[in-house]
């Protein structure tokens, strides 16, 4: 989706239709499965690419129905899509001439929007089945339904779902001309982003935005504002997006040991930040960051572009 500011979801995608009902219609699935097309994902959650677009296979190649463990992205035009580990395929995958391995954060900028979807659902469903095969009532053995999308203890008949965790990711701003930017302890030097974290149980999302900046870097803030979403698969997070208004003047205290440094910059040297490239760039720049991939760029970007 895209707002009213330009910031959107970086990783759009309404081309994948998703039927729920086809879902729990084995028929319909066995009877689509030779046209279908079937993404492979490996143990590392890397896809094949061939000139940087996602590999689909015919799925009817590697078996001669879907197997359990796959999962049914959704249709796209009247051809089902699917993903799998290779580790469940029973014949021997074969690799294309000129493929190469690639994941969201190395190729994810250069994939159209359909690529896109299919590849987060898959990661987002996969990891989820990777970590669900007990009961967490009972404990009890899990067996897969729904094109993947189900799991139902064998003992209590508990039906579990895949799970979404929500963290904010927030364009902190003194209202004009200066936006914070900061950087994680674990990333290297002169890799700067916006802030984000985790929403709490029980917690709004305002409410997680005003903890979150409180905490990493000290400031109190106020005119919190939505902006806009994406999916995010590591592991299974969707980011929304806000602006808040904070005080340069206030000292920036990083208290839970998250953040190590933070910077108020301009609109001038943000701008000059985003022309320099982003982290995977070699330039001599005092600040990078984020590359195309993440809506943190895709809001800076915005309030460039936006007068003070």
């Amino acid at each position: 989706m895209v707002n009213a500011d330009g910031v959107g979801g970086a990783l759009p995608g309404d081309a994948l239709s998703r039927p729920v009902a086809l879902r729990d219609d084995a028929t319909v699935q066995a009877r689509a499965w030779p046209d279908a097309r079937l993404l492979r994902v490996n143990g590392a959650g890397q896809v094949r690419l061939i000139d940087g677009q996602l590999l689909l296979e015919s799925a009817a190649d590697y078996c001669s129905q879907p197997p359990t463990h796959a999962v049914l992205l959704g249709v796209v035009g009247t051809v089902h899509q699917w993903a799998v580990r290779d580790e469940f395929l029973t014949e021997a995958p074969t690799e294309s001439v000129g493929i190469e391995f690639g994941d969201l954060r190395s190729h994810g900028a250069l994939l159209e929007s359909v690529d896109a979807e299919r590849y987060l659902t898959a990661q987002a469903l996969l990891m989820w089945q990777d970590e669900s095969h007990f009961c967490a009532k009972d404990g009890a053995p899990m067996t897969i339904t729904s094109g993947g999308w189900t799991r139902v203890c064998t003992a209590c008949g508990r039906e579990e779902y895949p799970r979404t965790d929500p963290a904010i990711i927030c364009l902190v701003h003194d209202g004009a001309d200066r936006v914070l930017l900061a950087r994680h302890a674990a990333w290297p030097a002169r890799n700067f982003s916006t802030l984000a974290g985790f929403v709490e149980a029980g917690e709004s999302l305002e409410s997680c935005v005003a903890r979150e900046i409180a905490e990493e870097v000290g400031l109190v803030v106020s005119d919190v504002a939505y902006v806009g979403s994406q999916p995010w698969p590591f592991p299974r997070s969707l980011m929304l997006g806000f602006h808040a208004v904070a005080d340069p003047r206030e000292p920036l205290i990083f208290s839970d040991g998250e953040i190590c440094e933070a910077v108020w910059c301009s609109r001038a040297e943000v701008k000059e930040a985003l022309a320099a490239g982003d982290w995977a760039s070699s330039v001599d720049a005092p600040v990078l960051l984020p590359g195309k991939v993440s809506i943190a760029r895709r809001m800076l970007e915005a309030w460039v572009r936006t007068a003070s």
